[in-house]
């Protein structure tokens, strides 16, 4: 049957790119990117699902009144099993950013165009090759009348782009019911160009913005005020010492260490002959799993207090952007094996799990106890201008999952 499913997906290619054409068509603009949600792009792809013989399909809508009709979309198609013991999981996004500055694309970004074995449009990487990956997994099993050992489900979520807030945070949060304690998830949303790598776990991500108050003078009478610029400057410095507070090590990630890094700078007086009595700076932190995120930010105003008491400053923090790591996947998890397994049969590349700085969409799944694999070939040209998807890429993920999916079935 193995070698039956790879023929039938050798031969989906001009399927495959025509479905990307349609998906492209219709932008999936977030309401605070500027669009109206996901709503004509989710009734569009349902189409196309209802050609193929899903066992049922049904949406799952986030209310949010700035959208059109008031959701964001969220749409499961099922594809029954021998068994429902457990059900395997391919998620997709349906939303995409926007193109950006137009004068950049070669072409029109919704209107996807063929280069030689490349898709060029928005959205075509990002996450639609996902997409299509993913139903011509099933469609294959279908017309072959292939019937898995587990139930198969492809779950096209919102908002992905803006937080998930409306999307896998969503469902997670008010519809776990859905998922079965021995579900297991496809994520295909990250990767690298030779499908090498496979994201099973990732670190704590913390962005916070440090505002330090002092007093503004004429900077050739310092003593008249507090120079809020030359404090935040030694709190800078000061954080550096984060790295050895929490200093634990795992190779399973690069970098295999814990991050602490200021980035952004706000402007403060205009001129150079004002001392500032205000200054602003922002840190990067991502997190080893073993850390809790209150005990950083315990240290950090450890640090603050440090630098008020000596320089007369007062210094608060707003979090920007905070998220606790997820439980990561265990690298031996039957998921992790397989798809490794696949990888080898497939591309003919020595595959390993790591653990990425930041945080997927996978870990609304990982918080609920579900092995998850963030895995696809990419070419990391998602945001940017002239967005592509390696035709070659999308066909063989394809046939890694489906692979993949076999040999999990396989497994009483």
């Amino acid at each position: 049957m193995k070698d039956q499913i790879l023929k039938k997906i050798e031969s989906y290619e001009n399927y495959a790119i025509e479905l990307q054409r349609g998906l492209t068509a219709i932008p999936a603009l977030a309401p605070s990117s500027g669009g109206t949600g996901e709503y004509d792009k989710a009734k569009w792809l349902e189409g196309e699902l209802k050609k193929l013989k899903f066992d049922s399909i049904e949406w799952i809508n986030a209310p949010q009144k700035e959208a059109k009709n008031g959701i964001r979309p969220n749409v499961i198609a099922r594809y029954k099993g021998k068994s429902s013991k457990k059900t395997i999981w391919f998620m997709a996004h349906l939303d995409v950013v926007p193109p950006g500055e137009a004068k950049l694309w070669k072409s029109d970004p919704y209107k996807m165009e063929v280069q030689g074995r490349n898709l060029v449009g928005r959205g075509v990487e990002d996450n639609q090759q996902a997409i299509a990956s993913s139903i011509m997994v099933v469609k294959a099993m279908m017309e072959l009348d292939y019937r898995p050992e587990y139930d198969i489900a492809l779950l096209f979520c919102a908002d992905e782009e803006t937080g998930s807030g409306f999307g896998a945070d969503y469902i997670s949060e008010h519809r776990p019911d859905i998922f079965g304690k021995e579900d297991m998830f496809f994520v295909p949303d990250s990767g690298c160009e030779d499908g090498s790598l496979i994201e099973v776990a990732e670190k704590s991500i913390m962005w916070m913005k440090v505002i330090t108050k002092g007093k503004q003078c004429h900077a050739s009478r310092p003593s008249l005020g507090i120079n809020a610029f030359k404090a935040a400057s030694e709190l800078v410095v000061k954080y550096q010492g984060l790295y050895e507070k929490f200093p634990h090590k795992d190779t399973l990630y690069e970098p295999p260490i814990s991050t602490f890094e200021p980035t952004k700078k706000e402007a403060n007086v205009p001129n150079v002959n004002t001392l500032p009595g205000e200054d602003v700076f922002y840190m990067d932190c991502r997190v080893m799993p073993q850390y809790q995120l209150s005990e950083v930010k315990a240290e950090m105003r450890r640090l603050a207090d440090e630098v008020e008491k000596k320089h007369g400053v007062k210094i608060s923090f707003e979090p920007q952007q905070e998220a606790q790591a997820a439980p990561p996947t265990d690298p031996n998890a039957a998921i992790v094996v397989e798809l490794k397994k696949a990888i080898k049969e497939i591309l003919n590349v020595e595959p390993k799990a790591y653990g990425i700085g930041g945080g997927t969409v996978a870990a609304f799944f990982r918080r609920l106890h579900l092995p998850v694999v963030v895995y696809s070939r990419l070419n990391e040209t998602a945001h940017m201008p002239n967005e592509s998807c390696v035709i070659d890429h999308m066909m063989g993920d394809a046939k890694v999952f489906a692979v993949t999916t076999l040999n999990l079935c396989a497994k009483k």
